[in-house]
């Protein structure tokens, strides 16, 4: 892929980005959904050259560790505080996320309970065979792309009677929260580019409904530079001739119809709920829950947990509304002054796909 980072080639594309803009009206508003995204964005000092060529960039909701509301951090932290012998397992940028309970990271367990940083589903199962006289919760986060990993771990422990293993679900669908974007009466995107990950899973067909009946352009995109610019420029392809579509522009990887044996074992092992987002409220069908006859591994119902939508961000902090596009990281108050990534005060500057971590660390680079 070494031609997708070639500085003629790059210098060529904004050229022909550049080209167009006259025939545009006005400047574009563009939400990269995938979180990869906008850290390649900035890497590359794409987003400066970008608004100097008539193209301003938004980040979106593509980080599940960002939109994962504060009330099931703090569940968790309940989880292993008020328990004794309880294992919580979790990816590490789920221990920084800051709540008004602290963070995963530094509570204080109770006796005989401990927090452990894995890397994979499957490093939680393990740790439960391990571990047989104390309970394992997974907490797992993810969009499509880790979900078929995490199905595929639940059914094993089903599977093998591993009764001391359960999971505590924040797994969230894409689709959903794109349409909520695009009803807010605020509304002001131009065009998407959608997530090349989510989609090698579940394919083109779930974007369908954002240029059939809202008439906006996007594109499936990778994750070298070049792959996002020459998405870009089927988007303003889209809008001169007025021709809105789904343009699957990452298709050495992306299938039309994704991947059907990974969608199969996520429609097997869960159901959709409705599910609160962390700046964009409750939307319908947006999570996914362990359906009835798997409930003894579902934390939530193995322990009776009671995770309502009553949290908010840390005063100040407007992660919420960086994630709907609605503002620049830049543009909010504690941003590089009480929010750093040694001191985050909300979780877009925590994980690697968050948007204010990107902006922090690669800042105007051009």
């Amino acid at each position: 892929m070494r031609e997708l980072r070639n500085k003629n080639v790059i210098k060529g594309l904004l050229s022909d980005i550049r080209e167009r803009a006259p025939s545009l009206p006005g400047p574009l508003k563009i939400m990269e959904v995938c979180g990869t995204h906008t850290m390649v964005i900035h890497r590359y000092g794409l987003k400066k050259m970008l608004s100097r060529a008539g193209i301003s960039m938004l980040s979106g909701p593509g980080c599940p560790v960002c939109i994962t509301p504060n009330e099931i951090h703090e569940a968790a932290i309940d989880l292993i505080t008020e328990n004794e012998n309880f294992i919580l397992t979790t990816f590490g940028d789920m221990t920084r996320v800051p709540t008004s309970k602290g963070s995963i990271q530094t509570t204080v367990p109770k006796k005989g309970s401990q927090v452990k940083i894995v890397y994979s589903p499957f490093d939680a199962l393990n740790i439960a065979k391990k571990n047989p006289k104390k309970d394992v919760v997974f907490f797992g986060v993810g969009f499509e792309t880790t979900i078929p990993s995490i199905a595929v771990t639940v059914k094993y422990a089903v599977q093998n009677h591993l009764n001391n293993f359960s999971l505590l679900s924040a797994l969230w669908l894409i689709p959903p929260p794109l349409k909520t974007i695009v009803e807010s009466k605020d509304n002001r995107i131009q065009g998407f580019l959608y997530p090349g990950h989510v989609s090698a899973i579940i394919g083109e067909k779930p974007f369908q409904f954002i240029p059939e009946h809202y008439s906006i352009p996007g594109a499936i995109t990778g994750f070298e530079p070049g792959d996002i610019l020459m998405s870009l420029l089927s988007i303003q392809n889209q809008i001169i001739n007025s021709n809105p579509i789904v343009d699957n522009t990452y298709n050495r990887v992306v299938r039309p119809n994704g991947n059907p044996s990974a969608v199969a074992v996520m429609a097997e092992m869960f159901q959709k709920k409705d599910s609160h987002w962390r700046g964009l409220g409750y939307i319908t069908g947006s999570g996914l829950k362990l359906k009835h006859e798997y409930k003894d591994f579902d934390s939530e119902y193995k322990y009776k947990m009671k995770i309502e939508a009553h949290s908010h961000d840390l005063p100040g902090c407007r992660c919420g509304d960086v994630l709907q596009g609605k503002i620049l990281p830049s543009e909010c108050p504690l941003f590089s002054k009480g929010c750093t990534p040694d001191s985050p005060q909300g979780p877009c500057m925590v994980s690697y796909e968050g948007a204010c971590l990107a902006s922090f660390k690669y800042g105007d680079k051009d």
